[in-house]
């Protein structure tokens, strides 16, 4: 598995809907990332292009907003969240057994691009302590025993149904 190519025509299509508008930099990385995956570094110029904007501008939005990528990412994106509730509940010990099951650090994608890893300053379920993100879906109250059938429910099983 390898990321997928870039859709220049759709990438096209949705700065084309954005031109001009200065203020509407965030909604357009948004939306590109929600359409390809990532913002590719080759759409930055373009990009910049197209809402009158330096291209450091836009790389400086893309850099510091912590849901923007330059980098694809795998099928499947764990965020283990590292705030006070879930390291107080054991945060740590889930991305570790993570980071063994996965054969990846925070931070990193799967070779095949099946998996990728990232660690978030608060999910904002608190309650749900210690709590992880798979790709759009909250797991929480985690323990070491139930990081295997989150594992099963989004890795093997998943992949063959698809």
């Amino acid at each position: 598995m390898k990321p997928q190519e870039i859709d220049w025509e759709r990438l096209s299509a949705i700065i084309r809907k954005h031109r001009g508008e200065t203020w509407g930099l965030i909604p357009l990385l948004q939306e590109v990332q929600e359409a390809l995956g990532y913002i590719p570094p080759e759409a930055i110029v373009p990009i910049a292009s197209a809402l009158k904007l330096y291209p450091s501008e836009v790389q400086g939005v893309i850099e510091f907003y912590g849901g923007l990528s330059l980098k694809p990412k795998g099928k499947h994106v764990f965020k283990v969240c590292c705030g006070t509730a879930c390291h107080v509940k054991g945060g740590r010990s889930i991305l570790k057994i993570m980071k063994k099951e996965l054969g990846i650090n925070e931070g990193e994608t799967s070779p095949d691009y099946k998996y990728s890893l990232e660690t978030v300053a608060c999910l904002g379920a608190c309650f749900l302590a210690p709590t992880m993100m798979v790709n759009k879906e909250y797991m929480g109250r985690l323990s070491p025993r139930k990081i295997d059938s989150v594992l099963a429910h989004f890795t093997e099983s998943k992949e063959e149904k698809s």
